[in-house]
């Protein structure tokens, strides 16, 4: 199966998709220097939450996904050098808008569990 959204998005800092099938995509989050928020290694959360939004859009695969809501839940750190892995999975289709579930782990321990509400535009949202 074809990534059909986000094709410029920045690997580097949203993770790279390493597994894509109809309603389900993995995401990989390789921790880095940029990703840093202090002294300890602690990564800044908003890294995890763009790999996981990144996930749910591959997860739909529709060139005009956008996300309409998010519910997260932060439930371990991340720390510097670690690799999170990001699985999204459509819970729920209704048609143009969809439910996905995305479930963070580093090393098997979840760090992250969410809801993303995405919606299916009929064109690009900036043509709209």
């Amino acid at each position: 199966m074809n990534q059909n959204t986000h094709l410029l998005i920045n690997t580097s800092l949203n993770g790279k998709l390493i597994q894509l099938s109809e309603g389900y995509a993995k995401v990989q989050l390789h921790t880095n220097q940029r990703m840093v928020a202090d002294e300890k290694g602690l990564i800044h959360g908003g890294f995890a939450f763009g790999a996981a939004d990144f996930a749910a859009m591959c997860a739909v695969n529709d060139p005009n996904v956008v996300l309409a809501n998010a519910n997260v839940k932060f439930t371990a750190p991340i720390k510097l050098g670690q690799t999170a892995i990001f699985e999204a999975t459509i819970k729920k289709d209704l048609g143009k808008k969809q439910e996905v579930e995305v479930i963070g782990t580093v090393e098997n321990k979840t760090v992250f569990i969410g809801t993303f509400t995405t919606a299916i535009l009929k064109k690009h949202i900036f043509d709209l």
